[in-house]
């Protein structure tokens, strides 16, 4: 007989890992708004003062990646930098391009 490992992680809302999937989510969200059709691969990374979202994305959609991070970190609850992490000064970071053909 296998043996087999489950694990799984669990984290509350202000763990980093789970802002980083509300902003990727927020992205998703605000581009299928505008272009139901279009194909996005978002991920996102957030560092203490920082968050860079990347990926490569198809659409004729444009969002404003910057106000859409902000707004999401500030819905949060992340609005002064005594909390260890500001949405109105946090460094915004964009590395979204185009995905490759036949993806």
């Amino acid at each position: 007989m296998e043996k087999h490992l489950f694990t799984s992680e669990s984290v509350s809302e202000g763990h980093p890992d789970k802002i980083a999937d509300q902003i990727s989510d927020a992205v998703l969200d605000a581009i299928l708004e505008q272009d139901p059709k279009a194909r996005v691969a978002c991920e996102t990374y957030v560092k203490t003062g920082m968050v860079l979202v990347g990926g490569e994305i198809t659409t004729s959609a444009w969002v404003d990646i910057e106000e859409i991070t902000r707004n999401t970190v500030r819905e949060i609850g992340y609005v002064h930098s005594d909390m260890g992490f500001d949405a109105n000064s946090c460094a915004v970071l964009s590395a979204i391009g185009k995905q490759s053909p036949g993806h």
